[in-house]
């Protein structure tokens, strides 16, 4: 049922506009001189059936219904302009399009810009295709993922809704629900509605209502005091000013009654505030104004082109249709202090990912911190991606730094340690090599060759030396210096403590009646023996440097977070075949002064090279396994303790007893306590 004794002063408002509007074109000289513009209104009053009504009676020269004739007969019109909604606009379009052309200033409804089913529909205002869109980039813009929709259960709000939710997926926007009503809907329908609305979560609300519609949503929303909720409105009811609909209403008089309640008749609209005489929100106006203008601009296109407008022929509804065609555009395309928080779920963090609840829409998501070695740099990432082999997540996870490049240094304290006892050993040998040049001519320095004595000083010299060239940043030149310098120095002295040891031996050997063993081993031969086992090791360390010398390796793989910087072996046999022809040395010359420690002598180096060969193949026999098991840094820690160790070791238990002798016990350094026995 339809109520007619009620004024909706929007409408109205629009109805004064156009009045204005053809009146200001009647009275240009510019616009159609000579002609003037007519009008008739009708009131469709919001329905579809009232809207056919009002087009049939403008066709038929004002008549509601057809005759024998109406068809035979020019039409009454040549264009319309409306209706406001879009329901009554398509039922109008589908009925007047193929005769005149409807012009609706304010019908948003994208369906309407389908040109096949309405070819001779145009529109000034923009079609909901775009406000769906522009509204999903709002809701997006202030950060809402998690929204409830409310719409006219019409052409209007269901395809405004349904291009909104189509730009939402676009988005990242969620729809928790989406209800449907319409001003006819009995009372049970608004209150399903209403409880919707209670048990959502969702704290921003999309209206894409009618005006009628949501005025009663309004009221039921305000009986229930429905508070927290943001709503966002489409054009239809965002841009009204207020509900007062009638004159009784608006001057609270009535013209039914007599006494003070009763309207004078000298009530004043200028004293009025209502949305008639508001003036400060008229986009939608002035949808209505541009449509009686782009209508006359139209026909004065008409009649000053048309060869027949001299002989009187009024120009017809379809070249009216093809000129406004060629001249317009057929769908018109151009176009907080305090907000709520409305998500499902919230943004995720850098350093984190989302991970979808099982069963709930996609808003609604876990906030997962990324697996080591992944990081997520932006917020909402929905993976996290690994960084470059060379970099690491820094503690947050949000960025990729360098990671820490690890080699021993002279600055951290473990170098500095190693550096002071190499520092040590050098110093002591010096110290040892100058005592005993000072002594040279003493029978305890002249004993057992004091030639191999000074050279095994400077080999031991040499080997604490070179635990120098280990510490450091590893480059080219230092990792094939670093093996190649220990195992040359290292066999050195070996050859030198073999030479020692074999004099030792063959000496008594050479006491035995008939015996001239000792021209086999004199200092001569001695020499050739060093000379030759020490060239042995360098020809051995040549063909490693040449077929695959070792070189700087960053290694990766052993720690994730941070590189060790070391020298790879480059031949693996190169490195084992060096340390094992050193260990080789040493076990036979352990062997020898083993034999050698029991021989009559007041003073038996044999001895004291047995111990010295204990302690150097124990060192390195440990430092296998302490080797291949140590990570990083701590492989060429172990590498320098086992040189220093082993240097060491040679230089108290072969050079201290001496030392000891030629400082304290001066008395027993003669040739008669040297071969006392």
């Amino acid at each position: 049922m339809l109520y007619f004794h009620s004024l909706n002063l929007r409408e109205f408002k629009f109805v004064q506009t156009l009045i204005f509007a053809i009146e200001e074109i009647n009275n240009s000289t510019q616009l159609l001189p000579g002609v003037s513009l007519g009008y008739k209104i009708y009131d469709s009053c919001g329905s579809i059936a009232q809207a056919i009504f009002s087009g049939m009676a403008l066709m038929n020269g004002y008549e509601e219904t057809l005759s024998d004739t109406s068809c035979s007969r020019p039409l009454a019109v040549h264009a319309i302009v409306g209706e406001s909604n879009s329901s009554p606009t398509i039922g109008l379009a589908s009925l007047v399009g193929p005769f005149s052309i409807p012009i609706s200033h304010f019908a948003t409804c994208a369906c309407l810009s389908n040109k096949k089913r309405y070819r001779s529909f145009f529109r000034t205002i923009p079609s909901d295709y775009y406000q769906s869109r522009a509204l999903a980039q709002l809701v997006k813009h202030f950060g809402w993922t998690w929204v409830g929709t409310v719409r006219s259960r019409s052409d209007y709000g269901n395809n405004g809704i349904a291009a909104f939710e189509e730009a939402a997926k676009q988005e990242g926007i969620c729809i928790e629900y989406s209800e449907a009503i319409f001003k006819t809907d009995p009372e049970e329908q608004f209150l399903k509605t209403i409880e919707v609305i209670k048990k959502g979560t969702a704290r921003v609300v999309l209206a894409f209502m009618a005006f009628g519609d949501f005025v009663l949503l309004l009221k039921v929303i305000a009986q229930h005091n429905i508070t927290g909720i943001q709503w966002i409105g489409s054009e239809s009811w965002i841009t009204s000013q207020n509900l007062a609909e009638t004159k009784e209403y608006t001057f609270q008089c009535s013209f039914r009654n007599s006494g003070s309640d009763g309207c004078t008749g000298s009530e004043r609209l200028a004293e009025l505030q209502n949305e008639y005489t508001d003036v400060s929100e008229l986009r939608i106006v002035n949808k209505v104004y541009t449509a009686v203008y782009a209508v006359a601009h139209t026909l004065h296109n008409v009649f000053t082109s048309s060869t027949n407008t001299s002989k009187g022929e009024r120009p017809t509804p379809q070249k009216v249709c093809k000129s406004m065609k060629n001249a317009t555009n057929p769908d018109h395309n151009s176009d907080p202090t305090h907000l709520p928080v409305s998500v499902c779920s919230e943004s995720c963090p850098p350093g984190t990912r989302k991970a979808v609840q099982k069963g709930r829409p996609v808003c609604c998501y876990d906030c997962i911190p990324c697996a080591e070695g992944e990081i997520s740099n932006g917020t909402d990432s929905s993976a996290c991606f690994s960084c470059d082999l060379e970099y690491w997540p820094n503690e947050s996870r949000d960025r990729c730094v360098l990671k820490v490049v690890e080699f021993l240094t002279y600055t951290e304290i473990m170098g500095m340690v190693l550096c002071i006892f190499s520092f040590i050993g050098v110093l002591l040998t010096a110290i040892v090599s100058l005592l005993f040049y000072l002594h040279k001519e003493t029978p305890i320095v002249r004993a057992n060759n004091s030639e191999l004595s000074f050279l095994l000083l400077f080999s031991l010299s040499l080997c604490f030396v070179c635990s120098f060239i280990f510490i450091g940043r590893p480059t080219e030149w230092s990792c094939m210096l670093r093996h190649t310098a220990f195992g040359i120095t290292f066999v050195l002295c070996i050859s030198c403590v073999l030479g020692k040891t074999i004099v030792v031996l063959m000496a008594f050997r050479a006491t035995l009646p008939g015996s001239n063993v000792m021209k086999w081993f004199g200092p001569l031969q001695q020499r050739l023996n060093v000379v030759s086992l020490t060239l042995i090791k360098v020809i051995i360390c040549v063909l490693w440097l040449t077929i695959y010398p070792p070189f700087p390796y960053m290694n990766l793989s052993y720690y994730r977070e941070k590189i060790i910087l070391e020298c790879n072996l480059g031949s693996a046999l190169g490195f084992w075949t060096v340390l094992g022809y050193t260990g080789l040395l040493s076990i036979l010359c352990f062997v020898l002064a083993f034999f050698a420690r029991k021989l009559p002598d007041n003073f038996n180096e044999a001895k004291f090279i047995t111990f010295s060969m204990l302690i150097f193949c124990a060192v390195w026999l440990t430092f296998i396994p302490a080797y291949v098991s140590s990570p990083g840094k701590f492989t060429v820690a172990v590498q320098i303790f086992a040189i220093l160790a082993s240097s060491f070791g040679l230089l108290f238990c072969i050079f201290a007893p001496k030392c000891y002798i030629i400082l304290l016990k001066p008395d027993k350094n003669t040739k008669k306590q040297m071969i006392g026995k």
